[in-house]
């Protein structure tokens, strides 16, 4: 793999950032089975509408998850295998015996 460059590592940097939080963390993997829409992610995860809005706005400016209007809904899924991946990694990663 070739060196992380200054760009780079801020941008990764604030993707780490975003994951670092734990109900945005909690959306990302309710969006990883499929989409997803705000109303079923506030239900199914017991937060505010208004909550889960602003989460998935950062999370789709960052790329994290991606949005797919469908008439007057919005579905959310992982922006890519990239995502889906490193996060699924990282969960049976914190679930490894030391």
């Amino acid at each position: 793999m070739e060196k992380l460059d200054d760009d780079d590592a801020v941008q990764l940097a604030e993707i780490f950032h975003l994951l670092g939080d734990a109900s945005r963390l909690r959306i990302v993997f309710a969006c990883l089975e499929g989409p997803i829409s705000a109303g079923v992610l506030a239900r199914e995860l017991g937060m505010s509408a208004s909550l889960v809005s602003h989460h998935l706005r950062l999370l789709k400016a960052a790329r994290i998850l991606a949005g797919d209007r469908r008439g007057r809904q919005i579905f959310y899924g992982a922006k890519d295998d990239h995502i889906r991946d490193m996060v699924r990694d990282m969960a049976v990663h914190i679930k490894e015996e030391i």
